[in-house]
């Protein structure tokens, strides 16, 4: 039986954190904010993969109010995510993320987060995507207030 799973998460801007998407430090003036790093693609690739496997959301599994996950590693998080995922029986298909950042330019970044990806949830990197768009200066990611991001995953009962 296949399952799919979607999942979405946002941040805002921060100065003086460094900003961490997709397990990548990249050089920008502000950073995001949060209770953990705030990485926004890998807080949404685990609530698609929970969402799969009816299984909550990255907050039932690491809250906020724990202070055991204050400023966690989210990529930390996402491979224990992967394995209570494991651990309920599934296996990991694929991954399809978009990040929507008016800046800074993840092009750049793109193959490495793919690849930090893949090798916290035990996949091939040929199964994770990851896009980045603009909203063409529109919307709370467009005024430079925020990034957020979009997750999509398949997951197989085994």
């Amino acid at each position: 039986m296949f399952r799919i799973g979607h999942g979405y998460d946002a941040h805002r801007f921060e100065k003086g954190r460094p900003l961490i998407i997709g397990g990548e430090k990249i050089e920008f003036e502000m950073g995001l904010a949060g209770h953990s790093d705030a990485d926004v693609l890998a807080h949404a690739i685990s609530d698609s993969l929970f969402g799969a496997a009816a299984l909550g959301d990255i907050g039932k599994h690491f809250p906020d109010t724990d202070q055991n996950y204050k400023n966690a590693d989210s990529m930390l998080l996402l491979k224990r995510t992967a394995e209570i995922i494991k651990d309920n029986g599934y296996r990991i298909i694929n991954i399809d993320a978009t990040v929507l950042a008016q800046k800074p330019k993840l092009a750049p970044h793109i193959d490495k987060m793919r690849k930090n990806i893949a090798d916290m949830i035990g996949i091939s990197v040929n199964y994770v995507s990851v896009k980045a768009t603009t909203e063409e200066g529109m919307g709370f990611t467009g005024r430079l207030e925020g990034i957020s991001a979009h997750s999509v995953c398949l997951i197989e009962k085994v």
